[in-house]
């Protein structure tokens, strides 16, 4: 019970092991001694709340901010002493925003819990009892085995136990975990995959032994234990588990007639094993415990299925559950990330404590001052206010507390509370134009673009560097085999022949040499003999083994797979050799290896298929089956894979398949001197390359390698390191045959993009793994570095003393070439080096740099680039992009992260903030929307500042004038409603709506980006210009009021002068009218939805007012409001001075708004003219004047526009087709109609 109310409240248990032990079936030992670990069951859980902490956990975060403390600490001040205001007016308004934000959070954690409820409801069937019981996904408890089908999604992390193929393999595809289709082979381990029966299963007694949940997806080892930390530990069922294998090997023989003439060990092996099962078949069966001793049986990653992945090719399998629920790798890797905080919000922040040091110097001055007052005696205690005689007596420091408390809760409202939940509210809602916008959709892919967190929207408007990955980022990530080099000589492909460069051995000419795809060698009986592998070109034949060999090398080294729509049966039935390569569907985990498997298809030699023992090829409509002895897998250490298989002919050879650094030095034949160039050649014109080479095999060298691989791969200590050993034995003396090019072509308008970039004062990053050459062409043809830039290298450094006197140079040469711009190329070895070190001076040749290219990086090298320029002096805003699961780590480290929905997955959309399906987008994501939700959601919190400044100014003034007796100036339902309901519409709407340069002004012109960046429309000088504002119209707003209603003017027809109230509903109503007109003036973009709110505030005022004073309400214990605003608007002089405050508090404004813009106008405001050759008419649609027009036509045109005569229905735009980036516009941005008509 306890543990259920722990996990209620979202309190997970921590574990007490570094390992966990669980027991197949959950068959405990029955000794009575042992105690079960606890595991979490299978429920998954994305949501944040549950029906029991939703109220005290949502509180606790909300008052974590400071606004909605403070206003609590108000709140409970005026409950305690006797203040000039009612609680309610601080009350009511913390509880709108409390009550608002928790709903909007409430119902996304509803949405999250109708998801899970759906995930977590999902039937399964689980091995029970001897047979298999439906249940569902959150009843599956670790230990259980469960049965997953074909299509079906794994729900829970699982060791697969048997599939129903005999050697445990089955396919899955992880394209919910990282995106990827292509399909991923994974095996049980040889002791389980005999038992394909629920009966059998269920028998199994077996302990599985394992660390607790990580979150790497890849990996099941543990990095601090020595020993292996994942084994499958099996007693008394052992030996059980090893008969059967024998029978079910027996069976097979007999039924299928297997002969393996060449595989001594083979025969030996199946003879001892029928001699053991003969001998001791019967005694095994009949004993009680044959055997008590234990043994290990290690598990890797490839026994390993991850909750998500989808089961492929394969009719079913079982699988033990290891992790469940919140600890499956899958609930660990999409954790809540790190909150992210824009610059808006930490300006926002700062105004907030310099407005909380005015109010509290304001409460101290008036307490001040009330004391002076007071000490003379006619003040302290005069005839109408006689103090009891507990005042009387009161202490005076408790007394000076109690008032200056009561003055801070009559000042508060400069605090602006509504701010927080407005910008929220601006946020959440301002996000969806970016899915909204057309623009931004893909429809070649169907993706739109997508937002993960609407925090951010502003920082896009402030980015000064972007990062961004090469490959599937700039480039389409689809790959095309190009060129190859085979024996020396470069081919091309051209219709599916070869075109070789220049003379070939047999041809002296130097044109080119088109040779057929081996068609015409179809009868000939060497292509499949072992003499096809051997080189030396002497005619055209043997330059067809070369090719033939090469290709066959091609199509046997990779693990791709083929769509079970076409090989369904292959190692159950027979080959799919009928079908022709244009019907084969390949995947891979990498598009090279199917680009490159594809192309040996087209050249004629065409991959079939495999099994756990086989390969088929088709070598010109003949079949030829490879026997598949080992796959040396690819890693990042080794950079290559390998293979090794035995042919038809019997001879065994080694295929080998790398980046050309790890594979021409382990050469010792072949033409390696001139593939080098080749390589470096191809590399020059942005194409992948990869060398092939081949090592033949005698039996003894075989058995060596067959014996080590055996070890290592069943070592329990040190695996890693032991198979790393044998690959290095393995993999020498290579026969190099050759290398291979393939094209990954750049994204559409990548290059305008980047200049864009540029010329918006955005520096660009390209970080990526790839080689120097290949990076460097990349950067070249994609516009990052041009042909007039002067390209620096730090590249190939070996120690840091070498690093820094490079550094030096760079340095100096930066600052003696009289070029323009600079460019820098640094690997990722030589980074590490400078980043050690040398950071300042790295960061000092960096930043006076226009363009780096940093190749050959390691994924946490790119995060680490990123916060090295987060944390330099200049704070930069930094953006990074990318679309694999190795950008990551650098997408979550910078300011903004933004995922492109590409073919390498979608962990980075996934974990991105913003996602868009291409480069492309990022302008108009930058340009467009991060200009307009900057200048929005700035202007919004400025008025918001400006507005409160003039609301409670007149409050603190009002003190001067009642012997700061803390009578408040205002009624109470309008200190309440002020920020709720007359002030807060007209600013929300312009906050979503507002559009001051038209879309494709800011998209053709980059260079406006620039007048928006380093914050600057929050600057401290910006800041002050609109606290003075408020200060200056709050003066306005008393005084005139002040002095229009001085001694003995009466204002009213029969003789009456207005009192307190009437005074103050003067000023509040001076205040709502131009705090309303100054959010119109503020406003470039009109639609009808502006004029609604902006003119219905005003008009809700006044019909409000005269509601609520018009009639005796029996709820409320005192009602200073009745008639007052009634016996306001009858007077004529009461209207005037309205008009006149009003109007004298917007002139000064708006003169100084035309006189800066006609002599210091910003490039933004100078977009906004109409310009005569332009197709582009009135953009500015509050100021639409020519240049040399007179600042008097300017004001009147201003003044019309303030009154609706410059409204969209007025405002014409047109564009040409000449217009770059989108000539269609489709954007839900553009809420006009669009002509050629002028202004």
């Amino acid at each position: 019970m306890w543990r259920w109310v722990r996990q209620q409240l979202g309190f997970d248990p921590p574990h007490q092991s570094d390992t966990r032990t669980i027991y197949i079936a959950n068959r405990f030992p029955q000794n009575g001694l042992y105690t079960p670990q606890k595991f979490i069951d299978n429920r998954i859980i994305s949501s944040k709340y549950t029906v029991w902490n939703f109220v005290p956990k949502n509180l606790f975060e909300q008052f974590r901010r400071v606004a909605n403390f403070y206003f609590l600490i108000i709140f409970l001040v005026q409950l305690m002493i006797d203040t000039p205001t009612s609680p309610i007016t601080s009350g009511l308004p913390l509880f709108f925003v409390i009550t608002v934000t928790a709903i909007k959070q409430g119902y996304e954690d509803w949405l999250r819990h109708n998801s899970d409820n759906e995930v977590n409801g999902a039937p399964v069937y689980v091995v029970r009892s001897g047979g298999l019981v439906k249940t569902r996904s959150k009843n599956i408890r670790v230990g259980d085995i469960v049965r997953i089908a074909k299509d079906e999604i794994f729900p829970a992390d699982l060791v697969l136990l048997s599939s129903d193929r005999l050697d445990g393999s089955c396919h899955i595809t992880t394209a919910s975990l990282d995106g990827e289709t292509n399909l991923k082979t994974h095996v049980a381990v040889p002791e389980t995959a005999v038992l394909q029966t629920v009966a059998n299963l269920d028998s199994l007694i077996a302990v599985i032994e394992c660390q607790q949940p990580e979150a790497d997806l890849y990996s099941l080892f543990s990095q601090h234990n020595q020993s292996d930390p994942f084994k499958i530990q099996t007693q008394r069922q052992a030996l059980c588990v090893l008969f059967t294998a024998v029978s079910q090997i027996l069976r097979t023989d007999l039924i299928h007639g297997t002969n393996d003439n060449n595989s001594t060990n083979g025969r030996n092996c199946k003879l001892f094993l029928l001699v053991l099962y003969l001998l001791y078949g019967e005694q095994f069966k009949q004993q009680e415990d044959p055997c008590s001793k234990k043994y290990a049986i290690p598990l890797g990653p490839e026994s390993l299925l991850l909750r998500g992945a989808r089961l492929k090719n394969t009719k079913e399998i079982f699988g033990v559950a290891v992790y469940t629920g919140m600890e499956t790798k899958m609930a660990l890797n999409y954790k809540s990330k790190s909150q992210k905080r824009s610059a808006v919000e930490k300006s926002m922040n700062t105004f907030l404590i310099i407005y909380l040091i005015i109010l509290i110097s304001e409460a101290i001055i008036s307490t001040i001052l009330k004391y002076t007052w007071e000490a003379e005696e006619k003040w302290d205690e005069p005839w109408y206010n006689q103090k009891t005689e507990h005042q009387r007596n009161s202490s005076k420091i408790l007394r000076f507390i109690s008032d200056f408390l009561a003055f801070l809760v009559l000042y508060n409202f400069i605090i602006p509370i509504s701010l927080y939940v407005t910008v929220e509210m601006q946020k959440f809602l301002g996000s969806f134009f970016i899915g909204w916008d057309l623009d931004l959709y893909h429809e070649e892919s169907d993706q739109k673009a997508q937002v993960n967190t609407s925090d951010l929207n502003e920082e896009l408007g402030q980015v000064e560097y972007v990062f961004t990955d090469k490959t599937g980022t700039l480039t389409e990530n689809e790959m095309h085999f190009r060129e190859c080099s085979i024996n020396g000589i470069k081919y091309q492909e051209i219709n599916g022949r070869l075109v070789s460069e220049g003379p070939t051995p047999d041809s002296s000419e130097g044109n080119l040499t088109y040779l057929s795809s081996l068609s015409h060698l179809n009868n000939m009986s060497h292509l499949t003999s072992s003499s096809s592998f051997r080189t030396g070109p002497e005619n055209e034949t043997e330059l067809i083994k070369e090719h033939d060999l090469f290709f066959k090398a091609v199509s046997l080294c990779h693990t791709v797979q083929i769509s079970n729509v076409q090989t369904d049966g292959i190692g159950d039935g027979p080959w799919q050799s009928h079908l022709a390569p244009s019907q084969l569907e390949y995947y891979a985990s990498s598009p090279d290896e199917k680009a490159l498997v594809e192309a040996a298809a087209r050249i004629g030699i065409v991959f079939i298929g495999n099994t756990e023992e086989t390969m088929e090829v088709k070598t010109l409509g003949k079949l030829e089956r490879y026997k598949l002895l080992h796959i040396l897998e690819f890693d990042s250490d080794r950079r290559r894979m390998s293979v090794i298989v035995q042919a038809p002919s019997g001879e065994k050879f080694l295929f080998a398949k790398g980046a050309e650094s790890s594979i021409l030095p382990k050469c010792i034949g072949g033409e390696i001197e001139k593939t080098r160039i080749h390589v470096d050649e191809f590399a020059l014109k942005g194409l992948r390359t990869l060398c092939m080479a081949y090592r033949q095999l005698t039996s003894e060298e075989y058995e060596v390698i067959d014996r080590r691989l055996f070890e290592a791969r069943t070592a329990l200590q040190q695996r890693e390191e032991k198979l790393a050993n044998v690959f290095h034995f393995i993999e020498k003396d290579l026969i190099l045959l050759g290398a291979t090019a393939v094209e990954d072509r750049l994204q559409d308008k990548v290059r305008e993009t980047i200049e864009a970039l540029r010329m918006a004062g955005i520096k660009v990053w390209v970080l990526t793994g790839d080689k120097h050459e290949t990076a460097v062409s990349v950067s070249l043809s994609c516009g990052h570095f041009h042909r007039t830039m002067n390209i620096l290298e730090l590249i190939n450094q070996k120690s840091d003393s070498e690093c820094a006197e490079q550094l030096r140079q760079l340095a100096r040469r930066i600052t003696e070439d009289h070029v323009i711009q600079h460019g820098l190329v640094v690997d990722g070895t030589s980074l590490s080096l400078a980043l050690r070190e040398h950071e300042k001076l790295f960061m000092d040749v960096c930043r006076n740099c226009s363009a780096v290219l940093c190749c050959r990086m390691a994924p946490l090298q790119k995060a680490k680039v990123i916060r090295l320029i987060k944390i330099s002096p200049e704070k930069p805003i930094t953006l990074a992009v990318g679309d694999g699961a190795n950008d990551v780590s650098m997408i979550q480290e910078a300011h903004v992260g933004i995922g492109i929905m590409g073919k390498e997955g979608r962990q980075a959309a996934r974990n991105s903030d913003y996602a868009i399906a291409r480069f492309k987008f990022l302008s108009k994501l930058l340009f467009v929307h991060g200009h307009f939700y900057y200048i929005r959601i700035a202007t919004l919190v400025q008025y918001f500042f400006y507005k409160n400044v003039c609301f409670i100014t007149p409050q603190f003034l009002y003190q001067f004038y009642c012997l700061f007796s803390q009578q408040t100036l205002y009624d109470s339902v309008y200190l309440t409603l002020y920020n709720i309901c007359f002030t807060s519409l007209p600013i929300l709407i312009y906050s979503l709506l507002e559009q001051h340069v038209d879309p494709h002004v800011l998209q053709s012109k980059p260079t406006l980006y620039r007048d928006i960046s380093k914050n600057r429309q929050l600057s401290i000088k910006t800041f002050l210009y609109w606290t003075i504002l408020g200060f200056s119209h709050a003066f306005i707003f008393f005084f005139g009021s002040y002095f229009l209603m001085g001694k003995d003017i009466s204002l009213l027809g029969n003789g009456q002068m207005f009192g307190n109230w009437t005074f103050g509903t003067l000023v509040f109503t001076v205040m709502v009218i131009t705090v309303t007109v100054k959010m119109a003036l503020e406003t470039h973009f009109w639609t009808w939805i502006n004029h609604l709110v902006t003119w219905g505030s005003i008009i809700f005022y006044f019909v409000f007012s005269l509601f609520y004073g018009g009639i005796l309400w029996p709820f409320l214990g005192s009602q200073n409001m009745y008639f007052v605003f009634f016996q306001l608007l009858s007077s004529g002089s009461a209207w005037f001075a309205i008009i006149l405050m009003v109007v004298l508090c917007l002139l000064l404004d708006i003169v100084k708004k035309v006189f800066d813009r006609q002599l210091h106008p910003t490039n933004t405001e100078k977009a906004q003219l109409t310009e005569t050759n332009s197709s582009i008419k009135c953009l500015d649609s509050m100021c639409c004047f020519s240049e040399g027009e007179t600042a008097c036509a300017s004001i009147g045109r201003m003044l019309e526009r303030v009154i609706g005569r410059c409204s969209p229905t007025h405002v014409s735009r047109s564009w040409s087709a000449s217009d770059p980036f989108y000539t269609n516009d489709r954007s839900i941005l553009t809420l006009s109609t669009m002509d050629s008509s002028t202004c």
